[in-house]
C-alpha cells in the first residue's frame, strides 16, 4: 500500500529530461488531462473576474508546458488580454499556440518588473518542487500580480492514485505520463498544507476550494 500521509520526494520523469519525442506526447497527455480533469470551469471562476474592469489586462501561467491552460482563458475572454506562458524548457512551449506569447525562464528568476500582470497562475506547477521551496516562490509570484495569484493543483489521496494506477496506463500514449502522473498526485497537497504553505510566504488569507475532480484552488487576492 502507498503511503499518501506525506508528500513524497519522488522527481518526476519530465522534470529530470527524457528526448524532445517523449516530452511531446507526454505534453499531449497533460493536455488531456487538463481538458478532461483539470477543473477548467473552477480555473475560469477563478481568474475571469480579476481580468474585468482593467483597461489593458495582463496575465502570466508560470510552468506552462503547451499553454492550453492560458490559452483557455484567452479565449474566454474573447482575446482581450495578454497571455504570456512562462517554461523553463523550450521544446515545452514549442506547442504552445500563437495567441499564448511565450517566454523561456526560470520561475526562480522571472524577467518582469513587480505587479506586472493582473493575474499570475500556476496549474499543476507547483508540487514539483519541495517543501522548502515552495513559500518563497509563492510570495515572488505574489509579487508579480496587482490583483491576485490563482494556484490549480492536485489534492492527494487515496482515490485519484488508485485510479491513475488503473486508468493512466489505457489513457496515456505516453510512458512518461503513466510514471510522472503517479509521482504527481503522491507530490500533491492537502489543503492544510497549502494553506500552511501560504502562511510561511507571507500572504495572509487564501481562499482555498476543492474543485472536481481531486483539484484544489487556491486564491490570494492583493488589497487594494
Amino acid at each position: 500500500m502507498v503511503d499518501l500521509a506525506q508528500r513524497a520526494t519522488d522527481k518526476e520523469l519530465l522534470d529530470e529530461g527524457v528526448d524532445e519525442n517523449e516530452a511531446q506526447m507526454s505534453l499531449a497527455d497533460l493536455r488531456f488531462v487538463n481538458r478532461w480533469l483539470g477543473g477548467r470551469r473552477a480555473i475560469l471562476r477563478a481568474v475571469l473576474p480579476y481580468l474585468e474592469g482593467s483597461p489593458q489586462p495582463r496575465l502570466l501561467d508560470v510552468g506552462c508546458g503547451s499553454a492550453d491552460l492560458p490559452h483557455l482563458l484567452w479565449g474566454a475572454t474573447k482575446g482581450h488580454v495578454l497571455v504570456v506562458g512562462l517554461d523553463l524548457k523550450i521544446a515545452h512551449l514549442k506547442q504552445a499556440p500563437s495567441e499564448v506569447a511565450r517566454v523561456v525562464a526560470d520561475v526562480r528568476s522571472i524577467p518582469f518588473a513587480p505587479r506586472a500582470f493582473d493575474v499570475v497562475t500556476a496549474s499543476l506547477f507547483l508540487h514539483h518542487f519541495d517543501e522548502g521551496d515552495i513559500p518563497p516562490l509563492l510570495a515572488s509570484l505574489f509579487d508579480l500580480c496587482r490583483r491576485a495569484l490563482v494556484i490549480n493543483d492536485l489534492h492527494r489521496a487515496f482515490v485519484p492514485y488508485a485510479f491513475g494506477r488503473v486508468v493512466f496506463p489505457w489513457i496515456f500514449r505516453s510512458r512518461v505520463s503513466v510514471v510522472d502522473g503517479l509521482v504527481s498526485i503522491r507530490r500533491a497537497f492537502r489543503p492544510e498544507e497549502l494553506r500552511r504553505a501560504f502562511k510561511a510566504a507571507g500572504i495572509p488569507g487564501p481562499r482555498l476550494k476543492a474543485s472536481f475532480p481531486y483539484r484544489l484552488v487556491a486564491v490570494a487576492e492583493r488589497a487594494r
